[in-house]
């Protein structure tokens, strides 16, 4: 028996997920939306509410209660009602990226929040929360009006609060999220052109710009989609868009393009082999053999950049080891699976505070540049969830409709 299916492990699986979820309920802000929280779980004084952050513990909390946790429903309609309220702009539409108790700290409107935007109201639809849908709506809508190209199949990046000025740059990283919440939209809708959408992205970023690059994924391009190699190389450390190619981005689309493959209508032929070379070429270039760990960025040449280990990497590791090990059956990607898990035992699981350590340099020490505190609960709730649920399914919908082994 494989690790991944072993009930021993699901059981551990399931403690683990309450132990996070736990954690992260801390984060709820009276005031509207949810905190940044410290290493121990309080709030970071000064921090504004973050639509990426909200975005994603509404999405987090709806798995919760899918989950059983009763409790959970609440922090969800919290969530919700900051993205009816303080976070989104009653004027011009749109969510702002930013909000303090007197009105947006950052009006910028960017592909990234509202891509998560998007998801966050899927999985609180599947969780049958009352002001979802109606989100959801409003969100398809200004992605369709503002994000989407149908000229390119791909979304645009970032404008300024009236939608007036366009951002001349284009981004895989948002493109990339938007994949993921188009596969989300696809199942709580049913529409099938969702699904194309999600498969021309990852045909443009991957069987295309990242193909030709020697499957190092592109992350920053022009207005015309063509890759701006030296794109913050004098900001290696900026959180959201990094010099060079991140690591964690291959694991993510590896695990995407694998789900892509696997659902009925999509027939691309070049998504697993593809998505194994992302797995493949991650480990070779990413994973530190002596050390162990994912790096987190590598140059042009594949050489490292940025050597410190995120959680958020190996979260993503786990779940493509799952995604592969399902669609190929190779016992290797077990193998990894357990690897990774242990890693993560070892290095990133704080069994004293609780949740996740985000960031550790390459000898396994606590670092916080850019990611002091724990602010986020996505990646490693999901990375609990993905090995009891089938490949081809979004984790809200897999539980909606009682597609979880327990164990």
């Amino acid at each position: 028996m494989t690790r991944m299916d072993d009930p021993a492990h699901h059981r551990w699986l399931a403690t683990e997920a309450s132990r996070l979820i736990s954690f992260h309920r801390h984060a709820v802000d009276p005031a509207g939306g949810f905190c940044w929280l410290d290493d121990h779980g309080r709030a970071i004084p000064g921090e504004p509410t973050y639509l990426w952050i909200t975005t994603r513990m509404v999405h987090c909390f709806a798995l919760a209660h899918l989950l059983g946790d009763s409790s959970a429903a609440r922090l969800v309609d919290h969530g919700l009602a900051a993205l009816h309220g303080c976070l989104r702009d009653p004027v011009h539409g749109g969510w702002f990226w930013s909000a303090g108790p007197d009105g947006p700290v950052d009006d910028s409107k960017h592909a990234y929040g509202h891509a998560f935007v998007l998801l966050a109201a899927c999985s609180a639809v599947h969780a049958g929360r009352p002001a979802a849908r109606r989100l959801m709506d409003e969100a398809i809508d200004v992605i369709d009006q503002r994000f989407w190209r149908d000229s390119d199949r791909l979304c645009v990046d970032s404008y300024s609060r009236d939608w007036q000025q366009l951002a001349p740059y284009r981004g895989a990283n948002a493109n990339m999220h938007m994949t993921e919440a188009f596969l989300a939209a696809a199942e709580a809708t049913g529409e099938q052109s969702w699904v194309d959408r999600a498969e021309a992205i990852a045909g443009r970023i991957i069987a295309q710009a990242t193909a030709a690059n020697q499957w190092r994924l592109p992350e920053h391009f022009d207005v015309r989609w063509r890759p701006l190699p030296d794109y913050n190389a004098n900001r290696v450390r900026d959180p959201f868009r990094p010099y060079g190619s991140t690591i964690g981005h291959w694991l993510e689309w590896a695990r995407l393009v694998t789900r892509l493959h696997g659902i009925p209508r999509v027939s691309a032929e070049w998504m697993l082999p593809a998505a194994v070379t992302l797995f493949d070429k991650a480990v070779a270039e990413g994973w530190d053999q002596r050390r162990g760990g994912f790096i987190y960025t590598v140059d042009w040449a594949g050489q490292p950049v940025i050597t410190d280990r995120m959680h958020w990497v190996l979260a993503e590791a786990i779940a493509v080891a799952v995604a592969l090990y399902r669609a190929t059956g190779n016992p290797r990607y077990d193998q990894w699976y357990s690897a990774f898990w242990d890693y993560a035992e070892q290095q990133f699981i704080d069994h004293r505070h609780g949740s996740w350590i985000p960031q550790l340099d390459r000898d396994g020490q606590r670092a916080t540049e850019p990611w002091r505190g724990k602010p986020d609960l996505y990646h490693a709730l999901q990375a609990t969830l993905l090995a009891r649920i089938p490949p081809t399914h979004g984790a809200a919908a897999a539980l909606a409709n009682g597609h979880l082994t327990r164990g």
